[in-house]
């Protein structure tokens, strides 16, 4: 895989999952505790060989750069020809923001040159799944591919959101649709469509060619979805990739967490007793940064019905964190965290650092980084109310408080014995 160079798109706004995306990108946003979006397309880059990658960024892109700098830059040698570099738009070509996904490696067109790759495998940097790209990269080769296109079987009512392909035998694409309104069934099964991924192999000399030739065109929206890939299959040679799930359970697992009840859902998954995504693979393990804390603590533990009692159920409890006699119930307690005496969280994720006051209540909340909720507060059981403090509330009643809300001031948490 020396000669692949992988680009991955990293610049996603993420508007549908503000608040969260209020202050950072979109494969910057946390997921399962420990994680952030991100890690998981860089781990299944990495798991594939992959040690040549562009990164490029472009909204609210400081806590991603962090987050690379801290958890990704140690796994490659410069020295080797390995590296990870995050490039943000630098306006070689034009003034202009990335007009779309063509566009955005169009921009940086001269750094992917620089590294004389023979494909470049070009990723979206917000999905969450594991998959091995060596394979799709042999096929890409073997079949003479000018582009190959990760592609995964979906219903006909969800492949609205994505690019529709049609394939003859051999694989090859026969037709393309993005976002259609009315899908194009596969021939085997009329309720089951084969959407692509967002995951391209492109012949680097077939990719520059065609992004220089759609930047021409003044009304293309310059993305491979609507104009590079319709306009190639007629005369090039396109075809498709099934998706090979590393993920080794019976349904294939890609998910585009791409709304706040996407998201919710996709994390509240984690602490099933048999989860669909599994995090526990020594096989295709999942990278991120792991910070120098203690183990997470548990104390307080007076018997009884109304006695204080630190104890976590069903939940994912990350490092540093302290269940100060409080209960934690199905939810994803972040690092840092502090679940004060008295206090119920219930179906609930809790960012890195939040800290929640004695006798508080929370059910179907997610908190982000650094909120602290004051003593004897309820959320997530009065939608009006929640909504008159202003909270973000979703239709299905799930809450949001946005990073850096002040609630109010509050008591000194309990001692913890050492």
């Amino acid at each position: 895989m020396r000669d692949t160079l992988t680009v991955i798109l990293a610049g996603g706004r993420g508007s549908r999952l503000e608040p969260l995306t209020r202050d950072r990108a979109k494969p910057a946003v946390p997921f399962g505790g420990l994680y952030r979006i991100i890690d998981f397309v860089l781990s299944n880059a990495l798991n594939s060989g992959m040690r040549r990658m562009l990164l490029l960024t472009q909204y609210k892109a400081q806590s991603l750069d962090r987050h690379i700098n801290l958890s990704w830059r140690n796994y490659f040698c410069r020295e080797l020809g390995e590296f990870i570099d995050v490039v943000p738009p630098q306006q070689r070509i034009d003034n202009n923001w990335y007009q779309g996904t063509a566009d955005a490696v169009y921009q940086n067109i001269y750094a992917i040159e620089s590294e004389q790759p023979k494909d470049v495998v070009i990723l979206a940097g917000d999905h969450i799944y594991k998959m091995n790209y060596k394979p799709m990269v042999d096929f890409h080769r073997k079949m003479g591919a000018d582009i190959t296109i990760g592609a995964l079987r979906v219903s006909r009512d969800e492949a609205r959101q994505f690019g529709v392909m049609q394939v003859d035998l051999d694989n090859r694409l026969t037709g393309f649709q993005e976002k259609p309104a009315d899908p194009m069934a596969t021939p085997e099964d009329p309720d089951v469509c084969l959407a692509s991924m967002g995951i391209y192999v492109f012949n680097a000399r077939f990719l520059f060619e065609q992004l220089c030739d759609d930047a021409t065109r003044t009304e293309s929206d310059h993305d491979f979805g609507k104009n590079i890939i319709p306009a190639a299959i007629e005369h090039h040679r396109v075809y498709a990739f099934p998706f090979l799930d590393e993920n080794r359970k019976r349904d294939a697992y890609w998910r585009d967490v791409g709304t706040i009840d996407a998201y919710y859902e996709a994390n509240m998954d984690l602490v099933g007793v048999d989860p669909q995504l599994n995090l526990y693979d020594q096989h295709w393990p999942i990278r991120s940064f792991q910070p120098m804390l203690p183990p997470p603590k548990f104390v307080f533990g007076s018997e009884g019905h109304s006695s204080r009692r630190g104890e976590a159920l069903d939940s994912l409890v990350c490092q540093g964190a302290i269940i100060s006699g409080g209960s934690v119930a199905r939810s994803i307690v972040g690092p840092n965290v502090r679940v004060n005496s008295y206090a119920h969280v219930e179906e609930s994720i809790l960012f890195e650092g939040v800290e929640v006051g004695r006798r508080c209540r929370l059910r179907r909340v997610i908190v982000d980084k650094g909120v602290r909720i004051p003593a004897e507060t309820e959320i997530g059981y009065d939608r009006a109310a929640d909504e008159a403090r202003g909270f973000t509330v979703t239709d299905s009643g799930l809450v949001v408080i946005a990073r850096g809300e002040q609630l109010a001031s509050h008591p000194a948490g309990d001692p913890v014995p050492h």
